[in-house]
């Protein structure tokens, strides 16, 4: 190479099947291209540098974030999850930047306290569309962030985007545009974006197991009865007679995980390669997705959620933290219903402007959607002394 020429980005060689930047529809908003970057790891940059990941450190996975510094936060919940979608994206051919980009961006619009803090919002939202954090994630990306001098939002890839947009109503579906014609088609969104939803999947079922015996609100004779866990209990336990038990579990969870990947990863394999795809728009028009767990695995995932709804939460200690967090939900929206001016000042103004980009043009649905986009943005710690400013006399107003 001269001097004088520039280095060239590499890209990675994909299947194809997988996402790549061309064919792509691009961004909403034209943009030059990258110069030592690909468009997919130019979304990623930006998911990570945005103020909507930094607070995700801050938001609950299922214990709320005073709890303790060891449970896990939406932030490590994305990390994790992009974690294991890389390696398995890997294996199969497909993009791992753009399912690293999806993963990173899939919790970004979660409430505080993980979802008691979603259903309780959704409740509040009821009159004025409802609210959903998958929506919330794609409204985020789209509308929220202000970083940008030329547009709203972090105008990213249209199979970005696609990733971050799991499911959605019909009705919903129609005012998305491009992005939300597959629900009203009925087709299914690229593999990676497909890969990205079960490694979701894998992630917080395996990791809640470790919260929940962490925290001790399940315990190991309880999982014994459940097959995945049980399989790699007794398969550690006569391995390595002399483990403690924090190594015990970590190895039994690390094998769980191994498990499900590798079953992924075959049983989707075998579905490309009787279906054969020669691109991506060979995937979106197909009935159902490729991108699968085995049977026998789809039913042991099915028999660990369970157990984890059952015992773990609706565990009265963290049904209680619920059912706390819900009420804080719903006094802190009420609060700004009956007087936006609570609100600061950048969100009063919304409340104000009928040609807000985003928002609804009539009064009371785009006072409700500034006030469900504001409170969706707070961090568990941030929601508690929010209330306390608004509700304790003894506490100083200002934040």
């Amino acid at each position: 190479m001269e001097p004088s020429e520039k280095p060239k980005t590499i890209l990675p060689q994909l299947a194809a099947y997988a996402a790549g930047e061309t064919p792509s529809k691009g961004r909403q908003y034209p943009e030059p291209a990258p110069v030592y970057r690909n468009e997919y790891q130019r979304d990623r940059d930006r998911i990570v540098h945005s103020a909507a990941f930094r607070r995700l450190e801050y938001k609950t996975q299922v214990f709320v974030n005073h709890e303790g510094d060891l449970f896990r936060t939406r932030l490590t919940h994305s990390i994790e999850v992009a974690q294991i979608a890389r390696s398995a994206a890997r294996t199969l051919g497909l993009n791992e930047d753009l399912i690293e980009a999806i993963s990173l961006a899939h919790d970004l619009g979660h409430t505080p306290f993980g979802h008691a803090g979603q259903d309780a919002l959704n409740d509040c939202m009821r009159d004025y569309g409802g609210f959903e954090h998958n929506l919330q994630s794609l409204r985020v990306v789209d509308l929220l962030e202000e970083k940008y001098a030329a547009f709203n939002g972090l105008n990213l890839m249209f199979e970005t985007r696609e990733g971050i947009l799991k499911h959605c109503s019909r009705k919903v579906a129609a005012e998305l545009g491009d992005i939300g014609k597959r629900f009203i088609n009925k087709q299914q969104p690229g593999l990676e974006a497909q890969l990205a939803n079960l490694c979701d999947e894998i992630a917080y079922n395996n990791h809640d197991v470790d919260d929940g015996l962490r925290s001790g609100l399940i315990h190991i004779e309880q999982l014994r009865s459940i097959e995945l866990f049980r399989d790699e209990f007794e398969t550690v336990s006569a391995q390595h007679k002399n483990l403690t038990l924090r190594r015990q579990i970590h190895e039994v969870i690390r094998r769980m995980i191994n498990r499900q990947v590798t079953d992924l990863v075959n049983t989707s394999w075998q579905n490309i390669a009787r279906t054969a795809p020669s691109t991506i728009d060979d995937v979106r028009r197909l009935e159902t997705p490729l991108i699968r767990f085995s049977e026998k695995i789809h039913a042991l995932n099915l028999e660990l959620k369970r157990f984890l709804r059952s015992e773990l939460y609706k565990n009265h200690r963290v049904y209680r933290m619920s059912a706390k967090a819900q009420r804080l939900i719903r006094d802190i929206f009420d609060a700004y219903i009956n007087d936006p001016q609570l609100l600061p000042d950048e969100y009063h103004s919304r409340i104000k402007n009928p040609d807000h980009p985003g928002l609804p043009a009539q009064a009371d649905a785009r006072k409700a959607r500034v006030i469900a986009d504001y409170i969706a943005g707070m961090t568990d710690r941030y929601a508690i002394a929010e209330h306390a400013r608004l509700f304790d006399p003894k506490i100083p107003g200002l934040s």
